[in-house]
C-alpha cells in the first residue's frame, strides 16, 4: 500500500492495556500474543493479503482494502479476536486486554504511514475516555470494542452474523478536536460495564437562624450618623471611628460644622 490519493478504507487501532506497567519480557509476551491474536483473525475473514499494518508499540494501525466488507469486520474478525484473546489468557498471570476502535473514511498513504482525518479519529475512538473506562470498570473484560457512528449506523446497526447492533451503546468522546458520539460495545456482554457516575456534590448548609439575624442586623446598621463633640455637630458616613473623640479642630474661618473633623 502507498499511493498519496486517498481511497476509502476501513481502519483499525488497537491498543494493550497497561503495557507500560510491563516489565521488558512481560512486553515481549504480550505484543507477540496481539500479533498471533489479530494475524489469526485477518485469516479468518480471508483479508490476510488485504490489509496495510503498522506496528505502534504497545498497539496496532491497520487499514484494510476498499474491497473488503465491514461487515465481516464489525462481526467474524472481532469474534474471532475475543476468542483469540479468551484462549490466550487462560492460566497466564498477565491477561491480555484490548481496547479496539474502528471507523472508515478516506486514506492514503505517503510512504511513512497512514494518513487521514479517519485514521485520527480511529485512534481517538480508541484512545478515549469511555474506552479506559469500561476496561477498568471490571477486570473480567478482555476486549472493549467501538465503533464511530456512521460505521454503527451503516453497518452494525444492520446486523449480521456475529454482529450484535442491540448490545452497543452510545457515549460522547470528547478530546482534542474530538466531539462525537461512539458506540461501545464488548464482546458476549448485553451492555459494556460502565462506570457509576459519580455523587452529586453535598449541597451547602445553610446558615443558622443566629447567622441570619446577625447579617441582618448588619445590614440594618446605619453607615451615615451624627455626633455631636463640645457642641459641634459632626457627621460619620461609612466610617469607624475607633477610640475616644477628645475634640473638634475649627477652621479659623469657618467654626460651622461643615468643614469640621473629629481628632
Amino acid at each position: 500500500m502507498s499511493s498519496h490519493e486517498a481511497v476509502h478504507r476501513l481502519v483499525v487501532s488497537a491498543d494493550v492495556k497497561g503495557s507500560g506497567r510491563l516489565g521488558h519480557q512481560a512486553k515481549l509476551r504480550s505484543r507477540r500474543a496481539m500479533y498471533e491474536v489479530f494475524e489469526a483473525a485477518f485469516a479468518a475473514v480471508g483479508v490476510a493479503g488485504q490489509v496495510h499494518v503498522e506496528d505502534r508499540g504497545d498497539g496496532v494501525l491497520a487499514a484494510l482494502a476498499p474491497q473488503v466488507p465491514p461487515a465481516a469486520m464489525v462481526g467474524l474478525w472481532l469474534e474471532e479476536v475475543h476468542q483469540g484473546v479468551r484462549e490466550h489468557n487462560r492460566g497466564v498471570s498477565e491477561p491480555l486486554r484490548l481496547r479496539i476502535a474502528m471507523h472508515g473514511g478516506p486514506v492514503s498513504h505517503d510512504g511513512r504511514g497512514l494518513v487521514g482525518r479517519a485514521v485520527d479519529l480511529t485512534c481517538r475512538l480508541c484512545d478515549s475516555e469511555p474506552a479506559r473506562a469500561i476496561l477498568a470498570a471490571d477486570d473480567g473484560v478482555d476486549v472493549v470494542f467501538v465503533v464511530s457512528d456512521v460505521l454503527y449506523r451503516s453497518v452494525v446497526a444492520e446486523g449480521g452474523r456475529f454482529v450484535e447492533p442491540e448490545h452497543y451503546r452510545p457515549l460522547p468522546v470528547r478530546a482534542k478536536e474530538t466531539d462525537e458520539v461512539a458506540w461501545f460495545h464488548v464482546p458476549r456482554r448485553t451492555r459494556p460495564p460502565l462506570p457509576a457516575p459519580a455523587p452529586p456534590p453535598a449541597p451547602q448548609s445553610s446558615p443558622t437562624p443566629a447567622e441570619t439575624a446577625s447579617v441582618d442586623e448588619a445590614r440594618q446598621w446605619p453607615t451615615k450618623y451624627w455626633i455631636n463633640v463640645n457642641g459641634h455637630n459632626q457627621i460619620v458616613d461609612g466610617a469607624e471611628v475607633h477610640g475616644d473623640i477628645v475634640g473638634v479642630r475649627v477652621t479659623p474661618d469657618d467654626d460651622s460644622a461643615e468643614g469640621a473633623g473629629p481628632t
